[in-house]
C-alpha cells in the first residue's frame, strides 16, 4: 500500500493532488500544529492583475499549542462573502466555472466553526471532481507517537504501508534509514508544474487547484500529471526495491 498525507490546507495547490494520484491511501493530517502565515488558511487565485491571496481569518491566540483540528475561524468578518465574490469576479468567464460553482456558492453561504472542517469538506469535493478514488482517513483517528519523521513512520507501520510519498521538503527531515529498517520505502515528490490555459495575460504557477479546475474541467487530472511520475511508476519502484 502506498500512503501519502498532507496537513489541512485551504484550496490546495495542484501538487497535492499529484501526491494523492500516485498513492493508494491519503491521510488528512488534522492533528499537527497550526502554522501561521502558511497554507493552512490561505492560497492564491488569479485575477486580471495576477495572483492574490484568499485568507480565512483564524484566531491566533496560543497558536503554538493549537492543533489544526482545533483552529477556530473568526466569523465576525465577511471573509466568506469576499471569497465567493472573488471567485465569481475572477472565474465567471472560465469554461468550467459553472460546472463547479454551485458547490462553492453553498460552501460560502455556510458558517464554519473549524478551519479543518472547512478545508476537509472542500478537499473531498476536489478529489471527487478530479476523479481521485483513494482510501482516506484523518490523522486524528489514529493514536500515533513521535514527531516529524518518527510520526510518519509510526503511521506507516500502523497502516501497513509499503511506501510513503513525501513532498519535496520531506528530504530535509526524514530519517530514511529508519524507514528502510522497517521495510518501508520512501519517495520524495519532485513535481514539475505544467502550464495550461488561464484567463488573463501570462501564465502563473503554484495557484490553488481551483484555477486549473475552472479553466480545464475534466482534463485537469491529465494536465496536473503531465511530465510527472504516475501510480504505476511509483508502484514499480517498490517492486524493484524488493
Amino acid at each position: 500500500m502506498i500512503l501519502t498525507g498532507h496537513q489541512s490546507s485551504y484550496l490546495p495547490w495542484i501538487g497535492l493532488f499529484h501526491k494523492i494520484a500516485i498513492s493508494d491511501t491519503f491521510c488528512y493530517m488534522d492533528n499537527v500544529q497550526y502554522q501561521v502565515n502558511d497554507y493552512n488558511n490561505r492560497n492564491k487565485i488569479k485575477g486580471p492583475n495576477g495572483g492574490f491571496w484568499l485568507t480565512v481569518p483564524v484566531y491566533r491566540k496560543d497558536h503554538f499549542d493549537t492543533k489544526l483540528k482545533d483552529a477556530l475561524i473568526v466569523n465576525n468578518s465577511s471573509w466568506a462573502k469576499k471569497h465567493w465574490k472573488s471567485l465569481v469576479s475572477c472565474y465567471s468567464n472560465a469554461p468550467y466555472f459553472g460546472k463547479y460553482s454551485e458547490f462553492f456558492e453553498h460552501v460560502y453561504m455556510q458558517e464554519w466553526k473549524y478551519l479543518s472542517e472547512l478545508n476537509e469538506h472542500i478537499l473531498v469535493f476536489l478529489m471527487r471532481s478530479l476523479g481521485l478514488d483513494v482510501e482516506y482517513f484523518r490523522m486524528s483517528e489514529l493514536e500515533l507517537e513521535g514527531e516529524k519523521s518518527d510520526l510518519i513512520l509510526d503511521m506507516c507501520i500502523k497502516t501497513n504501508a509499503r511506501m510513503f510519498v513525501f513532498g519535496a521538503m520531506g528530504s530535509n527531515y526524514v530519517n530514511v534509514d529508519e524507514f528502510d529498517r522497517q521495510g518501508i520505502k520512501v519517495y520524495f515528490q519532485d513535481y514539475t508544474h505544467p502550464e495550461y490555459s488561464q484567463l488573463f495575460d501570462g501564465f502563473e504557477s503554484h495557484l490553488s487547484v481551483l484555477d486549473l479546475l475552472f479553466n480545464s474541467g475534466p482534463s485537469s487530472l491529465d494536465i496536473l500529471m503531465t511530465a510527472n511520475v504516475n501510480y504505476e511508476q511509483v508502484e514499480l519502484m517498490i517492486k524493484d526495491a524488493n
